[in-house]
């Protein structure tokens, strides 16, 4: 009889999960509390092992098509002229900007959509308790109801609530003196394809990115110490915003007046999710939820979908779900601990306090991007370190 498995999350982790368990004749059930699928969200980027996860799953020239169409990267003078520009290497040797960049809610979709008619999706729910019995896991809802699943897979966000119910206490996470609020805003004629980033003096940065969409996507970020911002409302976050950014100069005008009138603005304080364990009985955690890098790090979305696709595999595997969750742990945590291993200094070197630090890190940022350096260089963003070998899979 096929393992009856609950995923509590519909983004690009879980939905991988879904994709490849439903694939595979398991009873799939994929709980969200959002009311609808979400659609939106900022620009990620898929390197490495991810890209070889989404060939696997067939995936990849569709993630492809959905791409934002950046073409590179430019740090930019307050008067908008260059300070540096990567442009995307015509090797498709991944830089700055990868070769597979696409919005986060874009390849969800693609994932979902893959998984939508052979697992059961019920968004506007969540967990409110689950417990362990002889027979497997009792789960609650939000909705009243109490269903017993063979394993339970929690690929929700850094915030995640159900993983505090399960591993509650267990998290330390590392704080990365870094504060962001990504939104959308309408696209005018001066935004092209690059993914253009100023620099302004009080270590703060601005940031505009394309799409495929006819809008552009904003970002503010604040290199400082947590002071529990990501608790404070909605109002309260953009008014602290707007007092922030209202002297940087450049595009910031434009992008504080948009960011009123946004439907998507989303306001983080980054920081890693530290667990000693991923697994406790028949629960189990995945992507940012079990060990979120932070976009700090530029390889969040590959950890995602490979740590999905390698759980998935090993529930295949193994009859023994436990079994199947130790294994997915083993093989992940190298990867997972070299991608989180990002310096908390690198917040401080990219947002420079005064304007001689902004001219020193445009001089620096010029000279990687001449041709020569730039082809060494590239080696930085396209080898992510260690990986896990999917060929344990074949």
């Amino acid at each position: 009889m096929p393992k009856r498995i609950l995923i509590t999350g519909a983004s690009v982790a879980g939905n991988t999960v879904a994709a490849v368990l439903a694939d595979h004749d398991f009873e799939v059930v994929v709980v969200e509390r959002a009311e609808a699928f979400r659609d939106g969200g900022q620009n990620v980027d898929v390197r490495g092992v991810g890209r070889d996860v989404l060939r696997r799953l067939g995936l990849e020239g569709a993630a492809l098509d959905n791409g934002t169409g950046e073409e590179g990267t430019v740090w930019v003078n307050e008067d908008g002229s260059e300070a540096a520009r990567f442009a995307v290497d015509e090797n498709g040797n991944d830089g700055p900007t990868a070769e597979m960049e696409i919005l986060r809610g874009d390849l969800a979709r693609i994932l979902y959509d893959a998984a939508k008619d052979r697992a059961t999706y019920r968004f506007g729910d969540l967990i409110e308790a689950v417990e362990e019995t002889r027979v497997g896991a009792s789960v609650t809802f939000s909705s009243g109801t109490t269903e017993t699943f063979d394993a339970v897979i929690v690929a929700e966000g850094v915030g995640s609530s159900t993983r505090e119910l399960v591993f509650s206490g267990e998290n330390n996470p590392r704080w990365m003196d870094m504060t962001i609020a990504y939104f959308t805003i309408p696209r005018t004629d001066a935004d092209d394809r690059m993914w253009r980033w100023f620099n302004a003096p009080g270590k703060r940065s601005a940031s505009l990115r394309p799409d495929r969409h006819g809008t552009t996507r904003a970002m503010l970020s604040l290199s400082k110490e947590a002071e529990g911002e990501q608790d404070w409302d909605v109002e309260r976050q953009k008014t602290f915003l707007h007092e922030r950014f209202a002297d940087a100069g450049w595009e910031t005008p434009r992008i504080l007046a948009a960011m009123d009138g946004t439907d998507d603005f989303y306001f983080d304080v980054l920081r890693q999710v530290r667990l000693p364990r991923w697994a406790s009985g028949r629960v189990v955690v995945t992507g940012d939820a079990a060990w979120c890098a932070t976009p700090l790090a530029g390889i969040g979305t590959t950890l995602a979908v490979t740590g999905a696709y390698v759980l998935a595999q090993e529930l295949i595997r193994n009859a023994d779900v436990e079994a199947a969750f130790q294994a997915y742990e083993e093989q992940m945590r190298p990867m997972v601990e070299d991608g989180q291993g990002v310096p908390k200094i690198a917040p401080s070197l990219m947002h420079p306090k005064s304007r001689l630090g902004i001219s020193l890190l445009h001089g620096v940022l010029g000279v990687a991007s001449s041709d020569i350096v730039r082809r060494l260089s590239v080696r930085l963003f396209s080898g992510r370190g260690k990986e896990v070998n999917l060929s344990r899979f074949d």
